[in-house]
């Protein structure tokens, strides 16, 4: 038998990393996951080990290798991650200490930095986002600042997909979709914003050189090969950020800028394609390229399902979540009049303010867990629906397609339908950050003669909307709470 030509995709996730094998029609062959750990030295700070990466994609890989003998043929491996995150490199390649993570909230000091040498408006207009906390290029000042030995020896900034790339390969390269969301990415030039990064003391050649996603950056080395039991020699493709190669993967595209995608996840986010680069002026959400060539709009509460499993852990540890969301199910709209505010972790669109906290209010004696798992299960869409609100002057979308762990409650997603006031698709399958990243390594396999002919042949079937669920009273109750701490 002919073994089926395939391609791989891997995901370099915060909780572990997803590697899967797709065909050129969207099939999935196999998929394997592996755990590795998250540090939190501080209260704030997150940090993971590259080399737990390494451990968890050598053991993905075999894990593939061996479903797939004599039965596929893999033709190339793209590559997916967790945005923003900092690997420092010395000059021979060497990781220099824990990498900082996307939901790291230390450089508060050094976002301060950055806006008070580079006007707001200007980095905005230049990168499509305001300094934040989470990104990558405060994390670079933040260990100039407080770790100069390792400062000194820095020589290479590296995004966490990139440095698995770097390990397969021996190669450095960045792509635009990631490199966005470093901080220091002209959007319109593609290129790293010399002038901005000149304003800080830093130079571009800090960073990798830039190819599109879709290209090969180089090809696993005999010492992979060895050790996961794919071919030496196999093309590894630059891929996208976790959130570009999800829409990759659902089939969104910035030449059809209308339809884009709420993700139900530890975060929630709404992703909105775009065909021109055109930011929020304020930087109240984000702007990063996409993988297809072209932009999208982010906007990004940090604890959605994040929330529940919140909930659910520390008031209910011995329930199954699915019976907290039907107990949820029998409360009325509005949570009885409770409302949740979902700043566990501080909130980015549109507040962007890392010292955001979460509250319920309206809480009496009346109430118990079925009203505060509703609340939770409202503040969220009410948070995205806010983000949204900033979005559709921009970017206005006419559907969405559901994603995230999330996207499997019919209540959930019929109160984000309502909340954004658009349909919400449910997709036939969830693929999510690794399958578009092997989707992204089709044209470079020759399964597709293009992306965008990939994006067609494995776009996933979509269910009817969801019939959505009354949000009224639950985003007035939000908006109240919300202006009160937090202003409008």
């Amino acid at each position: 038998m002919t073994p089926t030509p395939v391609t791989l995709g891997l995901d370099v996730g915060t909780s572990g990393v997803k590697a899967v094998v797709v065909t050129a029609s969207g099939q999935t062959l196999a998929e394997s996951t592996h755990a590795y750990p998250l540090l939190t030295p501080r209260p704030g700070w997150t940090e993971q080990r590259p080399a737990d990466w390494l451990d968890g994609v050598r053991a993905a890989l075999r894990d593939l290798s061996a479903a797939l003998e004599g039965k596929a043929q893999p033709l190339a491996l793209g590559l997916s991650g967790q945005m923003h995150g900092l690997v420092p490199l010395d000059a021979h390649g060497e990781v220099l200490r824990p990498a900082l993570l996307w939901n790291d909230q230390r450089t508060g000091a050094q976002v301060g930095q950055i806006e008070a040498r580079v006007p707001r408006a200007d980095l905005v207009a230049r990168t499509g986002n305001r300094a934040v906390t989470g990104f990558q290029l405060p994390k670079i000042l933040w260990l100039r600042d407080e770790e100069p030995d390792t400062f000194a020896r820095l020589r290479h900034a590296l995004i966490p997909k990139d440095y698995v790339g770097y390990a397969l390969t021996g190669v450095l390269a960045a792509e635009p979709s990631d490199a966005s969301g470093v901080g220091a990415l002209n959007l319109a030039r593609g290129a790293w914003d010399a002038d901005v990064l000149g304003a800080l003391d830093l130079t571009a050649d800090l960073f990798p050189p830039l190819v599109k996603s879709t290209d090969v950056v180089g090809t696993l080395t005999r010492e992979w090969a060895a050790a996961t039991g794919l071919p030496e020699g196999l093309p590894v493709v630059a891929g996208g950020g976790d959130n570009a190669a999800a829409g990759i993967a659902l089939g969104l595209s910035s030449a059809q800028p209308d339809v884009g995608s709420v993700s139900l996840g530890t975060s929630g986010v709404i992703f909105s394609p775009l065909r021109d680069p055109t930011p929020d002026p304020e930087g109240r959400v984000h702007l990063f390229a996409h993988a297809d060539g072209g932009y999208h709009l982010l906007g990004v509460t940090l604890s959605a399902a994040g929330s529940l499993e919140w909930l659910h852990a520390k008031l209910a540890p011995d329930t199954p979540i699915s019976v907290l969301l039907e107990e949820a199910a029998q409360v009325p709209p509005g949570a009885g009049g409770v409302t949740f505010l979902p700043y566990l972790s501080g909130e980015r669109s549109p507040l962007m303010n890392p010292h955001a906290r979460a509250a319920f209010t309206g809480l009496s004696l009346a109430h118990g867990r079925a009203h505060l798992t509703r609340a939770v299960l409202e503040g969220s869409v009410a948070a995205l629906a806010d983000a949204y609100g900033v979005m559709q002057a921009i970017a206005p979308l006419n559907t969405l397609i559901s994603t995230g762990g999330g996207a499997r409650s019919d209540l959930w997603l019929g109160l984000a339908g309502s909340a954004l006031n658009l349909p919400v698709h449910p997709t036939s399958a969830r693929p999510g950050a690794a399958h578009g990243a092997a989707i992204l390594a089709m044209p470079a396999a020759g399964l597709h003669p293009s992306l965008t002919a990939a994006m067609d042949a494995t776009r996933p079937d979509l269910h009817p909307p969801v019939p959505p669920v009354d949000m009224a009273d639950a985003l007035n109750a939000y908006a109240a709470a919300r202006t009160a701490l937090y202003g409008g």
